[in-house]
């Protein structure tokens, strides 16, 4: 049996919604995401597992901060202290899609030590574990900046340029899963968009289409005994009826609000191999199970109500918060205001209730708009008092009508003496 923990989209420098913790003065998101790493690593040492596989995104950015740096430094310097191999695949957020440049995970290829297994360029590698060598078919983030430099593709369509890439790579991940030796258990980790895949909130605001798009069937060969992915935040098995699975570990804390009824954690994957050749699901003998371990990250609650006109409107987004646990939580507020009333939220009183709430992201009022009727039947040669008349007809809160015209009449018999 051969063990491995997957997981990916760290995200190191994602930091909103939080504030500067005054014990380390580091920024309390960074600490929740370092949290979450932390659990899942420390599980890896304390298991004693085969291999522990990264598929991309350690960073918000390509340029990350010394103290982001030395936060996933420490975490991944406890598996190679347990001599667990590392597999760690460059996303796009590690990328700084320039030629010439490092991308931000490429350190761990220079540090003196064995363990870390760095794919910055699709790859077959076998790699010697506890229990028995596994291959590792890694897949970087598919980049077009080397592509665009070329004279054949410098002035195609994006769209071309992307459709170009997603072929392109399909043929390399074809290639390389030939080369896979049928007696010993194989994967592939990859940091791809597959295209039935689900987006979280936050990807959500990613212009769609730019992405090179892979098929399931594509990934899914049966040459692997499993396929484990990053960049889609959301956990979900791409293919649940098929062999390999198809999985998408998930990123492992909340970026947004968009994400808040996700669970998060990673995956324990383990892979039976058979002494005895028998039939199996694919022709080496190696079954592959995988089972998602939760992780239980900082909440995000978003408390959302309309108002009723009749009542005490700070009372009744009070009474709304007592219905959450808000303690620790990060917390936004959305109050839909009555059509043509006034807002009268106690804003102060509603903050003191959220006071043990780790961040309150905002209290935000919605308010309907107002309707511009369209008076087409109004004409500038018409009398002023037909034109008064019309106009008051449209006036729902005007119940005196006949008497402003009136009012009306001796206003303009004064102007006209």
């Amino acid at each position: 049996m051969i063990t491995f923990y997957h997981t990916a989209d760290i995200h190191f420098g994602v930091e909103n919604y939080g504030k500067i913790d005054s014990k380390t003065g580091i920024h309390s998101r960074l600490l929740d995401f370092k949290n979450s790493l932390s659990i899942c690593v420390d599980n890896a040492v304390k298991e004693n597992i085969d291999l522990f596989v990264f598929s991309g995104d350690a960073y918000k950015t390509a340029y990350p901060t010394p103290t982001q740096q030395k936060l996933l430094i420490e975490e991944f310097i406890k598996l190679y202290r347990a001599k667990i191999p590392v597999v760690i695949i460059v996303g796009n957020h590690d990328h700084p899609l320039s030629f010439g440049k490092a991308n931000a995970l490429d350190v761990f290829n220079q540090l003196p030590v064995d363990g870390f297994h760095v794919f910055s360029i699709p790859a077959l590698e076998v790699i010697k574990t506890k229990n028995g060598s596994i291959q590792v078919v890694g897949i970087p983030w598919p980049t077009r900046n080397n592509v665009i430099t070329k004279e054949d593709h410098r002035f195609k369509k994006s769209e071309d340029i992307t459709k170009y890439i997603s072929e392109r790579m399909s043929e390399i991940i074809r290639q390389l899963t030939s080369q896979v030796d049928p007696n010993l258990p194989a994967i592939l980790a990859g940091h791809l968009t597959v295209s039935n895949g689900i987006f979280s909130g936050s990807e959500k605001r990613a212009v769609f289409g730019t992405d090179p798009l892979f098929m399931p069937s594509e990934l899914a060969d049966p040459a692997l005994d499993y396929v484990a992915l990053g960049h889609l935040h959301r956990h979900q098995n791409l293919n649940p009826n098929g062999y390999p699975a198809v999985v998408y570990s998930g990123s492992s804390d909340r970026i947004d609000f968009g994400e808040r009824k996700e669970t998060k954690g990673y995956c324990k994957v383990q892979i039976k191999i058979d002494v005895e050749p028998k039939k199996s699901l694919n022709q080496y003998c190696t079954l592959a199970s995988y089972e998602f371990i939760k992780v239980k990250t900082r909440p995000f609650v978003q408390i959302e109500l309309k108002l009723d006109s009749d009542k005490d409107h700070t009372e009744q987004v009070l009474n709304e918060i007592k219905k959450h646990d808000v303690d620790g939580a990060i917390v936004k507020i959305i109050y839909h205001v009555p059509a043509g009333k006034k807002d009268k939220l106690d804003l102060m009183e509603v903050q003191g209730a959220c006071q043990n709430a780790e961040y309150l992201v905002g209290i935000i009022p919605v308010r309907v708009a107002a309707k511009h009727e369209r008076r087409a039947d109004l004409k500038v040669d018409m009398h002023f008092v037909d034109l008064l008349d019309k106009y008051l007809s449209t006036r729902d809160d005007i119940n005196s009508k006949q008497q402003l015209i009136e009012k009306a009449k001796q206003l303009q018999a004064e102007i006209e003496e």
